[in-house]
């Protein structure tokens, strides 16, 4: 039985790794909020709007413990989840997790390109992003680096860098 839990920053990677992984691997790829989204049938964004921060975190935190429990799969945390309740001892203790570390320039790279998808930083300038990005990130370490594994994800940005990052994490873990 494998329940590898990824954790990291928006931007990181989580999901585009993760499908690779549950590919490589045969197992089942769960993105934590889009199985919110289909649960709830409701955005990330409307229930945030409608219940806040703390009615959203209750919900994750739910919806983190029914899919920790599931069999041979992969899951993509919210790049909170692990900054709430109990959350990452809870993953600690169910699988294991990995913090995918990626560099506040990398980051800003990528969030400036999905910017309009991201509710929390559409509106930022690209010095206001950069900002936000090293003062959110720095606020979290201490969360993700409960994380038993850390991997370098840095080299998520073609299919050659994700295939080579698929066996760089296969060889780190052992798997």
């Amino acid at each position: 039985m494998t329940r590898i839990f990824l954790l990291g920053y928006m931007g990181a990677g989580k999901t585009t790794l993760g499908r690779a992984l549950a590919t490589a691997l045969g197992l089942q790829f769960i993105d934590l909020d889009c199985y919110i989204e289909e649960r709830f049938r409701k955005t990330i964004s409307q229930i945030f709007a409608e219940k806040g921060e703390e009615g959203f975190r209750d919900i994750e935190r739910r919806m983190l413990h029914e899919a920790g429990e599931f069999e041979d799969v992969i899951i993509s945390t919210g790049g909170g989840t692990p900054c709430f309740f109990d959350n990452v001892e809870y993953m600690n203790s169910q699988g294991t997790t990995v913090f995918l570390d990626v560099p506040v320039e990398r980051l800003f790279i990528r969030l400036s390109i999905a910017r309009h998808k991201r509710p929390l930083i559409k509106e930022k300038n690209d010095e206001e992003l950069r900002t936000f990005i090293a003062e959110q990130l720095g606020k979290r370490l201490p969360h993700y680096s409960k994380a038993t594994h850390t991997f370098r994800a840095d080299k998520l940005e073609d299919k050659r860098q994700i295939d080579m990052s698929v066996e760089a994490f296969r060889r780190q873990l052992g798997i």
